[in-house]
């Protein structure tokens, strides 16, 4: 990488960190993010930013997605892992597959699906969170009853 090419990055980097503060993206990258998890790590499925990162797109979808009802998730039970494919070199991207229960605004409770995927997130920086939600992927986007996520 050229001399003019580092500086711009640093200086771009610099310019962004501000504004995604203010908006609320202070998911700090560490080191240690790049470490392999181990299989008696569980707690990744329960941490804060995921459930909040789910919530936030599930609102989003139930506002947006035809003739689904007006609900929002009020609460996670049961958040288990049931998978872990980590990182290797034929597959270059470590996953978690998480279940849970969650209870919804409607008194209902459903189960949801999720998959964590290392570094897959905006511009390869933290983790993506992909999600399913029983009865509400209307347009199978995660196949029939969440099967592509369990």
């Amino acid at each position: 990488m050229t001399r003019f090419a580092k500086s711009a990055l640093a200086a771009l980097i610099s310019l962004c960190t501000p504004l995604a503060t203010s908006l609320g993206f202070t998911q700090a990258v560490h080191a240690a993010d790049l470490s392999v998890y181990s299989d008696e790590d569980s707690g990744v499925c329960g941490e804060a930013w995921v459930l909040n990162k789910i919530t936030s797109r599930f609102s989003y979808q139930v506002r947006h997605v035809p003739h689904l009802p007006d609900v929002a998730i009020t609460d996670f039970r049961r958040i288990h892992q049931h998978r872990y494919l980590p990182a290797s070199e034929q597959w270059p991207i470590g996953r978690r597959y998480c279940g849970a229960t969650v209870a919804l605004s409607d008194g209902r409770d459903r189960t949801i699906w999720y998959l964590i995927e290392e570094g897959q997130g905006f511009a390869s920086i933290g983790d993506n969170v992909e999600f399913c939600v029983a009865g509400f992927d209307r347009w199978m986007v995660y196949n029939g009853r969440c099967r592509v996520l369990r």
